[in-house]
C-alpha cells in the first residue's frame, strides 16, 4: 500500500467518524435537558470527534507532533467516556451537578482520569505511522494502553450486571456500542504487544468502527433521555467484575512474557512464546471452571467489599431454587443437603434422619462415596442438637471443647476426616429431625454469627420440606392401609356368607343323603363356593375393583335365582317383572347385592317375612325395587349412618354389606336409594345403566334352591 493511498484511507475512515460524532454532539447539546450526564455524554462525543479529527491529520501528514495530539485526545476520549459511564453507577447524583458526587465518586473519576491520561500522553503508542523515536518503551505503551481497554470492557460489563433488570433495556445499546470499540482496541494493542509493532491496517479500520456504533449510542440516548438508570449492586456483578479484571491482567503477564521470551530465548524464542501462550489460554480455561477458583473470589469479595458476607436475598432464592430442584437432580434430602452446602461453599455432605427403630440413620449422601454412623433417639450427641439446636463447628470443638459444654462427639464423627460443621434439622421446639453434615469448604471460610444465623434460619426451612415428606410418605402408607383394610372387611363379609351357605348345606345334608337331586345340588354349590373364594383370594391381591369389565346381566333372571334361595319356611317373597331388562355390572356381584338387600328386608319383617321385589324401567336406568313391611330405620339413621362402614341396626351385623354394596353400585354409574320409616317398613331403590337385553338363562338345580342348599343364590343366603 503506498503512502498516497493509505493516507486516502485514514482520512476517510477517521473523517467520517469526526463528521458523525461531532454531528450527534451538536443534536445531543441541543436537545440536551442541561442534566448532568446529559453534558456528560456531549463531552465524550466530542472528544470522540476531535480525536478522529487528530488522526485525519496524522494520516495525511504524520509527525510527533500530530502524533501528540492524536494520542492526548484518545487518552480525552476514554477518560470522557469512563466517567459517563462511572455517572451512572451513582443514582442520580449528577442530576443535581458536581457538587452532588460523593467523596468516593470523585476519587473514582480522578483515578480513571489519571489512568487514561498516563496511557495515553506519558507512555503514547497509538499510531503506527508517526515517529515513534520520542517514546520510553512503545511495547510498554502498548501493554498500559492494552490495560486501559481491557479496564473500559470491566467497566461496561460492571454496569450491564449492576443494572435492574427493568432497566436493562435502556443502557444495552450503548453497552454493545462500547464493548465493541474497547473490545477492538484490546484486539489491536494485544496484536501490538505481541508482535512488537502496531498494525496499520487496524489502525485505519479503527476510524469507521467507531463510526458505526453511533446508532447504537443514539438509540440509547433516546431510550435514556435524562440517563437516569435506577441501579444496584450485587455481590454477583462484583465476583464477575473482579474475575474478568484477574483475567486482564493474567493476559498482560502473559503479553509480556512473551516478549521477553521471543526476544531473549534466541532461535527458540518464537517457538517458546507459542507455548507460553498456549500454556497460558489452557491454565486460564482450567481456573475460570474450578469451583474453588470461584469460592474463593467469592469469599474475597464478601470480605472485603461489603459489610455483610452474604447477599441474603440471592441466597435464599438460591436456596429455594435448589430445594425445588431446578439445579440438583435426586430426591428432596439429596437436595436439602446441596441447598445448605451452597451456602457456604461446601462440595459434599450427609444427612442423617430419625428412621422407624428410633435411630439416627443415614438416609442420604451428596457428592459423597459413603457415610457411616448410628445414634440413638436418646444418645448424648442427639439431645445436645435437640436441645441447644447449636452449629457444631468441629475444629472449634476440637480446640476448644468447653464451648459446647465438653460435648462428647460420636466417634463415628469424630473420625469423619472431612467433616467441617453440624448443622441440626429442628422441627419444633426440642423435635430433632435429623442434621446435615458438611465437608470443608472449597475455600476457607469462618464459622461466625453471620454463617451461624444462616445456616440455622436455611436449617429450619429445609427441615419443614423434610417433615412435610414424612408426613405425606405417612399418609400415603395410612391410605394404603385404609384401602386395604375396607376390602379386607369386605372379603371378610363375603367369607362369612359363603361359612353360613355351607352350614346350611351341611345341615340338610342329613335329611337330603340320598336324594339324588340334592347331591347335584349340592356339588353346584360346592364348586360356586370354590369359585367365589378363588374370586376373593384375587381381589386381596389386585384390590377391591373387579377385574373383569361390566357385561350385560339380565335382571329378572337374576332377580328369580336369588329369590328362590331365599324363599323358605315362613319366608315369602313376591316378584313383578315388567319384561325383559338388562344392566351393566358383574353377574355375581349383582346377585350378591341384591341378596344382601332381600335378606336385609327378610331379617326387617315380623315372622312370616312378606317381602316384594319389583325390576322395572325408570328413565334411562333398571330399577330393582325391595319393600318389606318391618321396623323401618329412622331418616337421621339413613342420612348419616345407613351407607357408612361398620355401621349397622342387626346385633350380630358388621355393616359392611349396604356400604359395600353402595360402592359397587357407584362404581357402575348407578345408586342405592332408601325410603323407610320407624313403625312403617322399608323401600330400597337399587338403580343400574342400562345395556341391551339377552335371553334368560335357566339357573340349575333351582328346585333344590327351596331346601336352602343349591344353586348360585345360595351366595347372598345369609344377611350382614
Amino acid at each position: 500500500m503506498t503512502p498516497d493511498s493509505f493516507a486516502v484511507l485514514a482520512a476517510s475512515s477517521f473523517g467520517i467518524a469526526a463528521a458523525g460524532y461531532a454531528g450527534f454532539a451538536l443534536r445531543a447539546a441541543i436537545g440536551s435537558r442541561r442534566s448532568g450526564r446529559g453534558w456528560l455524554l456531549v463531552v465524550a462525543l466530542v472528544t470522540t470527534a476531535l480525536w478522529a479529527g487528530a488522526c485525519v491529520w496524522v494520516g495525511l501528514a504524520p509527525d510527533a507532533t500530530r502524533l501528540f495530539a492524536s494520542n492526548l485526545l484518545d487518552a480525552l476520549r476514554y477518560a470522557a467516556w469512563f466517567v459517563f459511564v462511572g455517572s451512572l453507577f451513582f443514582g442520580a447524583d449528577m442530576q443535581e451537578g458536581w457538587g452532588a458526587l460523593s467523596r468516593r465518586s470523585a476519587v473514582m473519576v480522578a483515578s480513571i482520569v489519571a489512568i487514561a491520561l498516563a496511557a495515553g500522553v506519558l507512555i503514547g503508542g497509538g499510531s503506527p505511522i508517526a515517529d515513534a523515536s520520542w517514546i520510553p518503551s512503545p511495547r510498554i505503551a502498548h501493554l498500559v494502553r492494552l490495560g486501559t481497554a481491557v479496564f473500559g470492557l470491566v467497566l461496561v460489563e460492571h454496569l450491564v450486571r449492576r443494572v435492574r433488570p427493568e432497566m436493562r433495556w435502556g443502557v444495552k445499546p450503548l453497552a454493545i456500542a462500547l464493548v465493541a470499540v474497547f473490545g477492538l482496541d484490546l484486539f489491536y494493542y494485544a496484536d501490538a504487544a505481541l508482535f512488537g509493532q502496531l498494525d496499520p491496517v487496524i489502525w485505519v479500520a479503527r476510524g469507521l468502527a467507531n463510526a458505526l456504533v453511533i446508532p447504537l449510542v443514539a438509540i440509547a440516548t433516546a431510550r435514556n433521555t435524562g440517563w437516569t438508570v435506577d441501579l444496584h449492586l450485587s455481590r454477583g456483578a462484583v465476583v464477575h467484575s473482579s474475575a474478568l479484571v484477574v483475567s486482564g491482567v493474567v493476559l498482560l503477564l502473559v503479553a509480556g512474557a512473551g516478549y521477553y521470551v521471543r526476544y531473549v530465548g534466541g532461535d527458540w524464542g518464537r517457538a517458546l512464546q507459542i507455548e507460553i501462550v498456549f500454556a497460558a489460554a489452557v491454565a486460564i480455561a482450567a481456573v475460570a471452571t474450578s469451583g474453588r477458583f470461584r469460592s474463593r473470589i467469592k469469599v474475597f469479595v464478601s470480605k472485603h467489599f461489603f459489610s455483610y458476607r452474604f447477599d441474603y436475598r440471592e441466597e435464599w432464592l438460591h436456596f429455594t431454587r435448589t430445594l425445588a430442584g431446578e439445579r440438583v437432580r435426586g430426591g428432596l434430602p439429596d437436595r436439602a443437603i446441596a441447598a445448605l452446602a451452597d451456602l457456604v461453599e461446601s462440595p459434599s455432605g450427609a444427612l442423617w434422619m430419625l428412621d422407624d427403630a428410633h435411630r439416627y440413620t443415614c438416609a442420604a449422601r451428596w457428592n459423597l462415596p459413603r457415610a457411616e454412623g448410628v445414634e440413638a433417639a436418646g444418645a448424648p450427641f442427639v439431645r445436645f442438637l435437640a436441645e441447644t439446636g447449636w452449629i457444631v463447628s468441629l475444629a472449634e470443638w476440637r480446640a476448644t471443647p468447653a464451648r459446647y459444654r465438653n460435648l462428647v462427639m460420636p466417634a463415628w464423627l469424630d473420625a469423619f476426616a472431612s467433616a467441617w460443621i453440624v448443622v441440626p434439622l429442628a422441627v419444633e421446639a426440642d423435635e430433632l429431625l435429623g442434621w446435615v453434615v458438611l465437608t470443608t469448604p472449597r475455600a476457607p471460610i469462618e464459622v461466625d454469627w453471620e454463617v451461624r444465623d444462616l445456616l440455622k434460619t436455611a436449617s429450619r426451612q429445609a427441615a419443614s420440606y423434610l417433615a412435610q415428606m414424612r408426613a405425606t410418605e405417612a399418609l400415603v402408607d395410612a391410605r394404603k392401609f385404609d384401602a386395604f383394610n375396607r376390602m379386607s372387611a369386605f372379603v371378610v363379609h363375603d367369607l362369612k356368607n359363603l361359612v353360613a351357605q355351607l352350614s346350611l348345606m351341611l345341615k340338610n345334608a342329613e335329611r337330603h343323603r340320598d336324594n339324588p337331586k340334592f347331591q347335584a345340588d349340592m356339588l353346584e354349590t360346592v364348586e360356586h363356593v370354590v369359585g367365589r373364594m378363588n374370586k376373593l383370594m384375587l381381589q386381596l391381591r389386585v384390590g377391591a375393583t373387579p377385574v373383569d369389565a361390566a357385561r350385560p346381566v339380565d335382571l329378572p333372571a337374576l332377580a328369580r335365582r336369588v329369590i328362590a334361595a331365599k324363599t323358605g319356611p315362613g319366608v315369602g317373597i313376591a316378584i313383578e317383572e315388567t319384561g325383559p331388562i338388562a344392566a351393566l355390572g358383574h353377574e355375581d356381584r349383582l346377585e350378591h347385592v341384591l341378596g344382601h338387600l332381600i335378606q336385609n328386608a327378610i331379617d326387617a319383617s315380623p315372622s312370616p317375612a312378606n317381602v316384594s321385589v319389583r325390576v322395572g324401567v325408570e328413565a334411562d336406568r333398571a330399577l330393582l325395587e325391595v319393600r318389606d313391611h318391618g321396623a323401618g330405620m329412622t331418616p337421621e339413621f339413613v342420612r348419616e349412618r345407613l351407607f357408612k362402614p361398620f355401621q349397622t341396626t342387626k346385633p350380630t351385623g358388621m355393616g359392611i354389606g349396604v356400604y359395600e354394596s353402595s360402592q359397587y353400585v357407584a362404581g357402575l354409574g348407578g345408586n342405592i336409594t332408601v325410603d323407610s320409616a320407624p313403625g312403617k317398613g322399608t323401600c330400597v331403590f337399587l338403580r343400574l345403566p342400562l345395556a341391551a337385553p339377552r335371553p334368560p338363562r335357566l339357573a340349575a338345580g333351582e328346585g333344590a334352591a327351596g331346601e336352602g342348599a343349591a344353586g348360585e343364590g345360595a351366595v347372598g343366603g345369609a344377611a350382614a
